[in-house]
């Protein structure tokens, strides 16, 4: 059984996916926990009520659109980070990145508490006004995000794995992923899920054309997908069922034209003095496009071209830094061409990093070594610069490539409001955004503009003759909704306090065993550790609210928010400084003891854990006491008694940071920054990095604060698809070559979904009636909408029978990769009778002219999964399902001519190949899918599975002589039958009868 159901993304514009796919024996997969740029959490709802049912999580991308919602999810929902996720090292580590610059850089992403949150709670206060309160929720740390990202286990493509199950999952009973090259992404997965007879290839937002970065989808092989042959590969060939999207670009251009398009629409408008905002992600596709444009300023200040030579390109991010060193370390996920660059590089002179553009040519630096593209990191770096683009007096080009791509937040949204008003500027769009029915995001509005081409167009011309299209703003009016952080005061922070307590009150009394999610910075005292009494408990339920709230608090608190002395109750004796009374009088319960800390003894199997710094020697413990100081920077002078470490005398003439030396104000260049002596511009680099971010960040509780400004929009619009998506035509394709048996598509707006599943079920109906005129073959498309659930499983008819006895007897089952094989031959009979012939060894007698009595009807009692009970579920009335028992004499024989042998499982060349070599044969790899054993027989494993074993010319029948020579000819034929012998070992023969 296999059903699947959209949670989002499904006939939609939004670009947000998340899938639940359920398998047979209750096993639920989660596919991507993605999100859009609203954050709102009424879409994740759905979700949250199916976390306590599933089994594991796959994630494909590490877009916004497909683990945007992760972190969300792992501090907010308690069962979540239970939940074992599966994902390839780049989207690890790209995902981390991704989620750290969102919740830096966007305050919505940390979200709202619900209105009827918070009403429930307002009554312990005056005011009734706070559900138009907007109080947010506590942001994950980029601490928390790491360590969210860490609980992802890592898998490589092509390597097959069996998942362990969430401890509230059933069994998964031999399910396999495996995952597969995608494109579109770096580390962008193609799942396919093996689950009993189910095979499910899952494959959303794939791009089968290679880029400049990016290998293309794997379906048809070739390493990564880069080059392969005319069918697809074995492993996603013919599937139970084939989840695809459906979203395609309207206008599919090759590559090379591509590139020239965005080219020549930034030469146009640097030339002119203009500046160009490219908005582009943090993690995914900004590899292309930061690769394209810092390899466009080499081979054009190679030649000497003065407009690139004076402009600046500039790629801007709270965490590219980091993205860029990540990407550097993961060349071999890329495409060949990237991997071949950067062993040319490495094998001969390399320029080092940070020689900036007069070190060496641009084929001395590696693919990510960027020598003309600026990384900046703050919002300080961009309004310097915006400066001195305002403040010159002659104009000069620049290219900025800022996120995010939904221009809703980020550095894109500020570059965008300084540039709007200039017609010399431009602004390029690279790929269509998604819609928000309620609110437009910014970049969807100016796709829209692009589109209606209102106020005029430029049209321009490539090289090779391409035209395209700039379209005017126009000086149209654009809403900008800028949203901040404002910590709370007064009222405010006791609704947020109260409702606080009684969310850490409902996570206590559920007592999940998930991760307290409302935990943040440890408190002085051990909360968890506190233990209490019946009768105090008892007590504390008959006190007042504002002291409930308290013991709440002084319960489950690990936060430090500013709390009055009411809510700190009795532990104010340790949390407020100078206070050591307190009035115990008419007090109950907890209030009426000194808070006395009962720390809790951590026992393992072995006994109580030992602390090893507590058992360290007099020397050692002061060279670890150095050590800590040293690390924190605040390290004394070190007079008499102490230890002097040769290391401190050694640095202290040569620069290097010491007791008496001062701190350096310069903050160290990372090898994303080149170290230019002074840039084209007037601004030196060594300005720009010493630069701060003034605003300061609010920590505690907060609540969001929205303004909106409108925005003269005067500058060109542009549009060139760099979404890197597969189209109709690699669909046409490749959906015939892969022979689904099932076709569910999700991941599109509604109009091009139906048109899409129109034509493929054409497709695959034509193809299948050619090769099959006799039997009128009908593919299923699905195309499900949010949260309807389709049944797309393999059987869609399925029959229960009972076996009988003396049939299950004569049973001889073969194992096969965890998989029980039997064939059965024997007499259906209907439903309430029983054998009609059984052999006299079982029964003791000849039978065989003997017809027992027809059983009577069971009650009709059934079982929760449909199927007919047996009678100790419904009474004491037999089963009517039908039986399966022998074949009477006479047929017997004329079956088992009429049958054939099977030879059922699937052999691996690598596990022939470790059989071979631990029965004492040579066995060794010639060429792609060519095993030589023993330098005279070849097996060979064709596309379709097939398996060919080939031997030198050989008589099959060696002859006495022959054999006691123990010539060659003997050793090559004995070679030959131990081959074949291990072959059948590996797969199960079934008999024909």
């Amino acid at each position: 059984m296999f059903s699947f159901c959209p949670l989002q993304g499904a006939l939609s514009e939004s670009t947000a996916s998340q899938s639940l796919l359920e398998l047979d024996g209750g096993v639920k997969v989660l596919v991507d926990v993605g999100w859009d740029e609203t954050f709102d959490v009424e879409k994740l709802k759905e979700l949250e009520k199916q976390i306590p049912t599933l089994s594991l999580i796959l994630l494909t991308h590490a877009t916004v659109s497909h683990l945007g919602a992760y972190a969300h999810c792992c501090k907010h929902f308690p069962l979540f980070t239970r939940i074992p996720v599966y994902a390839t090292r780049p989207v690890i580590d790209l995902g981390r990145t991704l989620t750290q610059d969102l919740y830096a850089s966007n305050p919505l992403a940390a979200t709202t508490i619900s209105p009827n949150s918070l009403e429930e709670v307002s009554y312990a206060y005056a005011q009734t006004s706070s559900t138009d309160q907007n109080l947010l929720l506590q942001p994950p740390t980029p601490e928390e995000i790491a360590r969210y990202f860490s609980l992802i286990q890592p898998l490589k493509y092509s390597q097959p794995h069996q998942p362990l199950p969430s401890p509230f999952s059933p069994p998964l009973n031999g399910l396999t992923i495996t995952a597969y090259n995608s494109g579109h992404t770096l580390g962008g997965t193609i799942w396919h899920i093996q689950h009993g007879l189910e095979s499910i290839v899952y494959a959303v937002d794939w791009n089968q054309a290679r880029e400049n970065v990016f290998a293309g989808a794997a379906w048809l092989g070739g390493g990564h997908g880069g080059a392969g042959g005319a069918e697809v590969i074995e492993q996603l060939r013919k599937p139970t069922a084939l989840v695809c999207s459906s979203r395609t670009p309207e206008t599919a251009l090759a590559r090379g034209r591509r590139d020239e398009q965005l080219l020549e629409s930034v030469k146009l408008c640097i030339a002119r003095g203009g500046t160009v905002l490219i908005p582009v992600d943090s993690s995914a596709r900004v590899l292309e496009l930061a690769y394209l444009l810092e390899h466009a300023w080499r081979a054009e200040v190679d030649k000497d071209n003065d407009v690139f030579k004076s402009t600046k390109v500039y790629l801007a991010g709270r965490s590219v830094g980091s993205t860029m060193r990540n990407a550097r370390s993961m060349l071999e996920w890329m495409d060949d061409s990237i991997v071949r660059e950067f062993e040319a590089v490495a094998g001969g002179s390399r320029a080092p990093p940070n020689s900036g553009p007069a070190g060496g040519k641009g084929k001395d630096a590696g693919p990510f070594d960027f020598k003309y593209l600026k990384l900046l990191e703050r919002k300080a770096q961009i309004e310097r610069i915006l400066q001195q683009a305002a403040d010159d007096a002659e104009p000069k080009g620049k290219v900025i490539l800022a996120t995010d791509s939904s221009l809703e937040w980020g550095f894109s949204k500020n570059v965008l409001k300084a540039i709007a008003g200039d017609p010399r500027n431009l602004v390029v769009l690279t790929q269509k955004p998604s819609l928000n029915p309620n609110k437009p995001s910014i970049a969807r509005t100016l796709w829209d503009w692009w589109k209606e081409r209102k106020d005029g167009v430029a049209v321009e011309q490539t090289r090779s003759g391409d035209t395209f299209e700039q379209v005017y703003g126009g000086g149209r009016e654009l809403q900008v909704t800028n949203a901040a952080r404002q910590a709370l005061e007064g009222n405010e922070l006791g609704v947020y306090q109260q409702w606080l307590a009684t969310q850490r009150q409902r996570q206590a009394t559920l007592q999940t065993g998930g991760g307290a999610t409302l935990e943040a910075s440890a408190d002085v005292v051990d909360d968890a550790s506190e233990t209490s009494t019946e009768s105090e408990e008892s007590e504390t339920a008959q006190q007042g609210k504002a002291l409930n709230v308290s013991t709440t608090i002084g319960q489950a608190s690990r936060k430090k928010v500013v709390l009055t002395d009411e809510d700190l109750g009795i532990t104010i004796l340790f949390k407020k400084k100078g206070v050591y009374d307190f009035d115990v009088r008419g007090k109950k319960g907890r209030e009426r003891m000194f808070p006395t800390v009962m720390r809790r003894k951590r026992n393992d199997e072995f006994g109580e854990l030992i602390r090893p710094e507590d058992y360290l020697r007099a020397e050692e413990r002061e060279d670890a006491d150095g050590q800590d100081v040293g690390q924190d920077g605040n390290r004394q002078d070190q007079g008499l008694g102490k230890k002097r470490k040769f290391d401190d005398l050694g640095t202290a003439g040569k620069g290097a940071s010491g007791p008496n030396k001062r701190p350096q104000l310069k903050r160290a260049l990372s090898a994303d920054e080149p170290d230019i002596a002074a840039l084209s511009d007037g601004t030196s680099a060594d300005e720009l990095d010493q630069l701060e971010d003034e605003e300061e960040t609010v920590l505690g509780p907060s609540k969001l604060v929205v303004s909106s400004e409108t925005v003269s929009v005067r500058l060109r619009i542009a549009f060139v698809d760099f979404s890197g998506l597969h189209d109709k035509r690699s669909l046409h394709m490749l959906i015939p070559l892969i022979q689904p048996r099932k076709l569910v598509f999700v991941a599109g707006a509604e109009a091009e979904t139906l048109a899409l599943a129109a034509d493929c079920k054409k497709l695959l109906t034509a193809q299948l009636g050619e090769a099959e005129p006799a039997k009128s073959t009908v593919v299923d498309v699905f195309t499900p909408t949010i949260g309807a659930t389709v049944n797309a499983s393999v059987d869609t008819n399925a029959w229960v029978v009972k076996l009988a006895d003396p049939f299950v007897k004569r049973l001889k089952w073969q194992n096969v990769r965890g998989l029980g094989i039997v064939t059965v031959t024997g007499l259906l009979l209907p439903g309430g009778e029983v054998a009609i012939q059984q052999d006299a060894d079982d029964r003791g007698q000849d039978t065989a002219n003997k017809r027992p009595k027809l059983l009577p009807e069971a009650a009709g009692g059934t079982t929760p999964d449909g199927t007919p009970a047996p009678p100790s579920l419904t009474g004491s009335k037999p089963s009517t399902l039908p039986t399966l028992d022998l074949l009477p004499t006479n047929l017997a024989s004329a079956v088992r001519s009429a049958a054939q042998p099977l030879h059922v499982g699937d052999l691996r060349l690598a596990d022939l190949r470790r059989a071979m070599l631990n029965a004492g044969h040579r066995a060794e790899f010639r060429g792609e899918g060519t095993l030589l054993i023993d330098g005279t027989v070849a097996v060979r494993k064709t596309a379709t599975g097939r398996v060919e074993l080939e031997s030198v010319g050989l008589p099959l029948m060696m002859d006495a002589t022959a054999q006691q020579s123990g010539g060659g000819a003997a050793a090559a034929a004995a070679t030959f039958y131990a081959v074949r012998k291990k072959i059948y070992e590996g797969l199960a023969v079934v008999a024909g009868a």
